[in-house]
């Protein structure tokens, strides 16, 4: 709204291909990302779909400083979370976890400190303090039975880290309880399971290839016996 309507209509696209291409192609959303951020850098939104193109193909310096510009324009905390992770990008895992304490996490609303959680339990693992990740992530959202948009990724992340530190039975148990909440298959959970359980799965372009050459080697043979049979009749008929 703050910008002229032929401008604002530019810089809509732009972000509409950042959105669509952000998970499959996150470097063409990155293209798209700084042309929006040259049309309109005191756009808050442009700023936040910049840090997150950013992001996304891990740049996280500049993604920090889109972040913190679209934090200053807003007053929000809700990107508090993601910024700490860029610290933990930029190989600075005490400063992600100086960020889990601090007062802007009191502010977010039950998904952002949930978000700020696995974060901060990544922090840990950085640090190879992994009975300290696992502790951060006990938690009443971890233990309630209601699923959550971040349910699966919570579960996930406990599973994982139990894994690390060779709590395998354990670890079993909530890669199942991911799975279990995973309705939009967010997380590998299925593959995990699958893999402590010693489940090895055969590649079906494999066997259509192993089922192709057998047919080819079929019809040539076949040809090769008509060939010999017509040779035979053409010398009958001498």
């Amino acid at each position: 709204m703050s910008l002229p309507k032929g401008l604002a209509d530019d810089v809509a696209r732009n972000l509409v291909m950042v959105a669509q291409l952000i998970d499959e192609e996150p470097e063409k959303a990155y293209e798209y990302s700084r042309i929006a951020l040259r049309l309109a850098s005191r756009v808050a939104a442009v700023r936040e779909a910049a840090g997150f193109a950013a992001y996304a193909t891990q740049k996280y310096s500049e993604a920090l400083a889109e972040f913190r510009a679209a934090r200053r324009m807003t007053g929000s905390v809700e990107l508090w979370p993601v910024m700490a992770d860029c610290e933990r990008g930029l190989g600075r895992p005490e400063r992600a976890l100086a960020m889990a304490g601090e007062p802007e996490v009191q502010k977010l609303d039950k998904a952002g400190q949930v978000e700020m959680r696995l974060v901060a339990a990544g922090a840990r693992r950085d640090m190879g303090q992994l009975d300290a990740a696992i502790v951060t992530l006990q938690s009443p959202e971890l233990a309630s039975n209601a699923n959550h948009p971040w349910t699966a990724r919570l579960r996930y992340a406990y599973a994982d880290a139990l894994l690390a530190a060779g709590r395998d039975g354990e670890a079993r148990e909530w890669f199942a309880k991911a799975l279990e909440a995973d309705k939009d298959g967010s997380t590998d959970a299925s593959d995990r399971l699958a893999e402590l359980d010693g489940v090895e799965f055969v590649d079906a372009f494999d066997d259509t290839d192993d089922v192709e050459e057998a047919a080819d080697s079929d019809a040539s043979d076949r040809e090769s016996d008509e060939g010999d049979q017509d040779g035979i009749a053409d010398g009958d008929k001498s």
